[in-house]
């Protein structure tokens, strides 16, 4: 049988990697609810923090290309953050109709809080792969290097 039937949902990579991440989703979300994120707002804060210390202003587009986001979500979601007063607005240096994203002192306590959190539940999940969670890492790098 061709390694890509979906005679049985079971054979489906798409569908076995569509069930692992809502798995991994779960625990993530249960992790994260004491601090009043969501796993994708992490993902963002994360990011918006990691890309604030290359020290160039951080855009929404260039905060969705990072993080691999849809464009619209991503707004949706820096929106809430800046509510939240995790993250904060200002008009770019050069592009008038872009604004630059800058995390808080307050969006930094958390996402302080928050990494360790996640990096918790990502090693205890992903500690019962056979090979190693590096091997796992590296292929699913390959997969996002070839799109």
């Amino acid at each position: 049988m061709d390694e890509f039937s979906y005679e049985m949902p079971e054979q489906s990579l798409g569908f076995l990697l569509w069930q692992v991440t809502n798995l991994w989703q779960k625990y993530q979300r249960a992790a994260l609810e004491p601090l009043g994120l969501t796993h994708v707002q992490f993902v963002l804060l994360a990011s918006i923090n990691r890309l604030n210390q290359q020290g160039t202003p951080v855009t929404q587009i260039q905060l969705a290309r990072h993080a691999h986001t849809d464009v619209m979500m991503t707004s949706e979601v820096v929106r809430t953050l800046e509510k939240k007063r995790l993250i904060q607005r200002a008009p770019h240096p050069v592009d008038t109709r872009a604004k630059c994203l800058s995390i808080t002192p307050q969006g930094l306590e958390k996402v302080k809080q928050a990494i360790q959190i996640v990096a918790e539940v990502d090693h205890n999940f992903f500690a019962s792969i056979p090979e190693g969670s590096e091997h796992f890492a590296a292929l699913l790098r390959h997969l996002l290097a070839e799109r």
